[in-house]
């Protein structure tokens, strides 16, 4: 998908153009090679460089061709599905021409680009190339932070679900969260190199205005690392205690099937012997022996799980 967005030196807002023309901001979306080629002859960008954007395993780095720059970023991406959600990462390269043109490229929609798209954004204008960048990087990592706050709810919402019930499914969710996290302390650490390349202002001109955003930008960023590592960190925690509690609960059932297994065998076992046919006197004419029996039994197993019970046994 191609789309061409213009601020306007009036009203000072964007809107879609039909036309690419300097000082404006294309937007590619997973585009077809028509696409790419038009862009290619609009702007004059490599199309090798636009083509290697459409992987999803592109890495956040900056390099600079003949022409043009490519500034490559990663991205959160929430994936859903029919009863839960989890985050992964996407690369989102940022191609900013000698002939000021700025082109986005990514696989798939990125979030962070709506609020510009939208008017959402503070003296923005798609003709300040290097604003724009620093802009999206510090979008990025408020996205970052973003998402991690709904992170966090979810930690919060599966442990108490484990606090009630402990099984294997619930573990395993924790374990994806994790993944999460994972891949966002790898994705803002990546991009942490790509910021401070660019604080040193031989990529991209740096004006004094430009120079606050990314510090800000920076700074979110490292505040962004900072959460994914604690919250990866308690996770990891949470996970291995209450994966203890699990390994305990079952070998309190195991203990309690074999101590109740103990108490239960004694009245069998006795059966089992007075059953043999074997004589014993007086006491098998008696006309109340089975009521005998079944008294020593009872006493016998009660004495037996009174023993297991202060050994705790059962």
């Amino acid at each position: 998908m191609l789309k061409v967005y213009k601020t306007t030196s009036v009203e000072k807002k964007i809107k879609k153009t039909k036309k690419a023309t300097q000082d404006s901001w294309i937007d590619l979306v997973n585009p077809t090679m028509e696409e790419i080629e038009k862009v290619v002859k609009t702007t004059g960008i490599e199309e090798d460089m636009l083509l290697k954007m459409l992987d999803d395993e592109e890495r956040p780095r900056i390099e600079v061709g003949d022409n043009e720059t490519l500034i490559v970023i990663d991205t959160p991406y929430l994936e859903t599905s029919d009863d839960e959600f989890s985050y992964i990462t996407r690369p989102l390269g940022i191609i900013v021409t000698d002939n000021n043109y700025l082109v986005t490229v990514a696989p798939k929609r990125v979030r962070v680009l709506d609020d510009f798209k939208k008017n959402k954004i503070k003296d923005f204008r798609t003709g300040k190339k290097t604003r724009f960048v620093i802009q999206i990087l510090l979008k990025t990592a408020e996205a970052y932070l973003k998402d991690l706050r709904s992170v966090n709810k979810q930690i919060e919402y599966k442990e108490e679900i484990l606090n009630k019930s402990t099984n294997n499914k619930d573990l395993l969710d924790m374990l994806d969260i994790e993944k999460t996290l994972v891949y966002f302390i790898t994705a803002l650490k990546a991009n942490d190199l790509v910021l401070e390349k660019l604080s040193k202002g031989n990529i991209l001109s740096l004006y004094e205005d430009d120079i606050d955003i990314l510090e800000d930008a920076i700074v979110e960023n490292k505040q962004a690392i900072d959460q994914s590592t604690i919250y990866r960190e308690i996770l990891s925690s949470i996970t291995e205690t209450y994966a203890t509690v699990v390994s305990n609960n079952l070998n309190n059932i195991m203990k309690f099937l074999a101590g109740i297994t103990i108490v239960i065998s004694i009245p069998t076992m006795i059966s089992s012997f007075l059953g043999m046919n074997v004589s014993f006197g007086a006491f098998q004419d008696n006309p109340i022996a089975a009521i005998i029996i079944l008294i020593i039994s009872i006493l016998l197993s009660i004495i037996v799980a009174i023993i297991l019970k202060r050994r705790n046994m059962l």
